[in-house]
């Protein structure tokens, strides 16, 4: 547990003073017990004079020990009629008695005796125990403890720690809208509902990873300024039984103690998944109570106290129903991956922490960039850093965003990875057919790079390509001409060497994902009709449960689907093959060109292009 400063408490002073205390106590304890025992009446007497006594007849009912002698006199001495005296060796209690000596033995103290004898084993014990209880609760965190296990671990921040407000966040505007609502209601509740509205009391945050629904949430709290419970959904279970349900209970009284607040639970689907989400997913009871504890704490808190529910997910078709009903999570944002605005923005926000060359156009590397998330951006402008400090720049220029972006989507290069010539050669002539297929093709992205250098960890070479706009529709001739740029290396191996060879398996595979999702999910095949034989959201389901997830058509449909998607396939690349072999010189001159030099870019590309397309104008006239 942190403290409202969001720092740890460095080895847990109030419990180290407790133990102290209860250390000089137990010392205070032995004195007064010795001081209580010197004080009643007994007097200590030397071991000759109780000889004396004893023949005088004035000793009365003795209690011999090992080193003592006690009992009662039937004459007082001094004022005491009980007496305790250390014996003494016989053998030389007889010498003294012959030379008149006075003689006793000093008592050992029993303070020592007593510390050594059980409160030291007292305080070994204590120890052992509290450094045994940090390590089942907490695996030695500073105040974890056995008897703390069912407390919250929920980090708490205020808006000095968090750092981030929404001019921090860029990318997301319309959840950042939806958010800003949330921050308004915190700032003054009793205004914002003076016509009857309320808080939604659960706000879902939805979206793929690193899209930012953490940035976010903090960024609602530094807005609010208010404390922020910050805790991950897989903290709630342990290996004890009902310690998430009492994390759960403890995390929402902590809440209503410092409202107005914002609780905030990262990965919900690790906590909230559906009861019921496979064949195979047994009784699992633990997180049942866990997930139980949860929506009865939704259903009892008020959220006109100032308390605000903030949970992000990336797999929201696993959680449970209960959970999303209206009432609970009754508020769901998406955040997307962003557009090519967007990600410019998220740029323009990350690029304030590294100096910038001159040439840089953060527009155009937002337009190279299709799909990232802020996190991925993010990476893209630090790894863009090293790559400039690597080779000793003052400044990070468009050469090291260009590397970056290689090195992030097509992977590390491998220059130690030596291909013998022949690979070479097949490799070079793979990566052109790529290139040249994608250059004839007026629907699909301009091609920006392409190389033979190895890259990644199968990876022999790569063809970038720069996507001119944001898509998000795709018709069934630009899925059959991106099928047949997949195809164009497969179909180019095939025209030159007449063989086929293991560099083509990942374009197959991405080449059959198209072919069976036209043919299964957006009903593209006339002869199959308008049905969806398949849903997007499985793909998220799969596991040891999936293989035997009821097919919903017959065998005589699967066997038309497997021959639908055979057909688009060899339709693709058949035309990858006929552009090849239309353009079988521009092939040959771009496939020695990549042998010299091993990286073509743009400018020797656009050369090839205008080949291409001269060979494209004389076809056209000889079939006109």
């Amino acid at each position: 547990m942190s403290n409202r400063d969001g720092k740890r408490d460095s080895g847990n002073p109030k419990r180290w003073a407790g133990l102290l205390r209860l250390v000089v106590a137990a010392l205070l304890g032995v004195l007064l017990f010795q001081y209580w025992q010197s004080g009643q009446d007994v007097v200590n007497l030397p071991y000759s004079r109780f000889e004396e006594l004893l023949e005088e007849g004035k000793v009365e009912g003795l209690v011999v020990t090992e080193d003592t002698i006690r009992g009662e006199l039937s004459e007082p001495v001094e004022g005491k009629s009980r007496f305790v005296t250390n014996q003494v060796d016989p053998a030389l209690a007889e010498v003294l008695r012959a030379h008149g000596v006075e003689y006793s033995k000093e008592p050992e103290s029993p303070l020592l005796e007593i510390l050594l004898s059980w409160f030291l084993p007292l305080v070994l014990i204590i120890a052992f125990w509290m450094f045994l209880s940090r390590r089942m609760a907490g695996m030695g965190a500073p105040g974890a403890g056995l008897m703390s296990v069912g407390k919250s671990r929920a980090k708490v921040y205020v808006e000095p720690d968090t750092g981030v407000t929404f001019r921090d966040v860029a990318g997301v505007d319309e959840a950042k809208q939806e958010l800003e609502e949330v921050v308004a209601f915190l700032k003054d509740p009793k205004s914002y509902g003076r016509l009857g509205a309320r808080m939604p009391r659960g706000i879902l945050l939805v979206g793929p990873p690193g899209t930012g629904k953490t940035l976010l949430a903090r960024a609602v709290a530094g807005e609010a300024a208010v404390p922020f419970f910050s805790i991950s959904g897989s903290e709630f279970v342990e290996l004890f039984v009902g310690v998430g349900a009492a994390r759960v209970r403890d995390l929402f009284d902590q809440a209503r103690q410092q409202a107005p607040c914002i609780i905030f639970i990262d990965e919900l689907d690790a906590l909230g998944r559906s009861r019921n989400a496979g064949p195979f997913s047994g009784g699992m009871d633990e997180k049942e109570q866990t997930l139980n504890q949860l929506l009865a704490e939704l259903d009892g808190f008020d959220s006109s106290t100032g308390i605000v529910l903030l949970a992000a997910t990336n797999r929201p078709e696993i959680l449970d129903a209960a959970l999303l009903r209206a009432g609970r999570f009754d508020r769901q944002v998406l955040v997307d991956r962003p557009d090519r605005i967007g990600r410019a923005a998220i740029l323009k926000v990350h690029a304030k922490a590294v100096l910038l060359g001159s040439d840089v156009d953060l527009e155009a590397i937002a337009a190279l960039t299709p799909g990232f998330t802020g996190a991925d951006l993010a990476n893209l402008i630090n790894e863009a850093a090293l790559v400039a400090t690597r080779r000793g720049a003052d400044s990070v220029n468009e050469v090291d965003f260009t590397a970056a972006i290689e090195r992030i989507v097509a992977g590390l290069e491998k220059k130690n990875r030596l291909l013998n010539p022949r690979e070479r050669e097949i490799v070079a002539y793979h990566e052109m057919g790529h290139a040249l297929v994608a250059l004839m093709c007026t629907r699909c992205d301009r091609v920006h790079k392409v190389s033979i250098i190895p890259r990644g960890i199968g990876a022999l070479g790569y063809t970038l390509r720069r996507p001119t706009e944001d898509r998000y529709l795709m018709t069934r001739e630009e899925l059959e001409e991106k099928m047949a740029v997949l195809l164009g290396g497969r179909a180019a191996e095939k025209l030159v060497f007449d063989h086929y060879s293991t560099g083509a398996a990942d374009d197959l595979a991405k080449a059959t994902d198209i072919a069976r999702s036209m043919v299964t999910r957006y009903a593209m095949e006339p002869e199959l009709g308008h049905v969806s034989y398949e849903s997007e959201s499985a793909a998220f389901l799969q596991g040891p449960g999936a293989a035997l997830r009821p097919r919903n058509y017959s065998d005589e449909t699967a066997r038309e689907i497997d021959t639908a998607v055979r057909a688009l396939i060899q339709r693709s690349f058949d035309t990858a093959l006929r552009i090849l072999e239309q353009s079988r010189a521009v092939l040959e001159q771009g496939a020695r060109e990549l042998l010299e030099n091993e990286t073509l870019g743009e400018a020797e590309l656009e050369k090839l292009y205008q080949a291409a397309e001269s060979v494209r104008a004389s076809v056209s006239d000889e079939a006109g």
